[in-house]
């Protein structure tokens, strides 16, 4: 259903590689019949088409001594939802932005090292950008879930 204009065999190039991105090409080939060459051929239109879009390491913060990992949900004055998203994007504490229906206009995740940190970032970034109207924020207590990407 998610997957119109890819064959079956970039389907289930995609569903391992999202099982394990460091499978090599000879490794997928072996798995879906094609040679090493066919494989990384297809993946690589894949990854200038944008189908795939990158390959990382997630490090799950919650693991870490001490971080502290938040959602906020931000609703801010039309004419300034740009200069928001930009002075969120441009900031390392975010992880995520996403534009939401709803009151909020805005959905962001963010973690920083430790609960001092965080409230930095709540008192001295947050809370002095321009044309927010509303924040509202919620500490993560721990990840149940957590699905990257497409699932197939």
């Amino acid at each position: 259903m998610f997957l119109n204009g890819l064959d079956q065999t970039d389907q289930a190039l995609l569903a391992l590689l999202i099982e394990n991105a460091r499978l090599s090409y000879s490794e997928l080939g072996e798995q879906v019949g094609l040679s090493r060459v066919s494989v990384k051929a297809r993946v690589q239109v894949m990854e200038e088409k944008g189908i795939i879009e990158e390959y990382t390491t997630i490090i799950n913060p919650q693991k870490i001594s001490g971080a502290v990992s938040c959602f906020f949900e931000i609703e801010t004055e039309p004419a300034k939802l740009t200069a928001v998203t930009g002075a969120l994007y441009n900031n390392s504490t975010v992880t995520q932005i996403y534009r939401v229906t709803g009151n909020s206009r805005l959905h962001v995740h963010a973690v920083a090292a430790s609960q001092e940190e965080m409230e930095r970032f709540i008192l001295e970034e947050l809370d002095r950008l321009p044309g927010i109207m509303h924040i509202s924020s919620q500490v993560i207590l721990s990840r149940i879930k957590d699905v990257k990407g497409l699932r197939l």
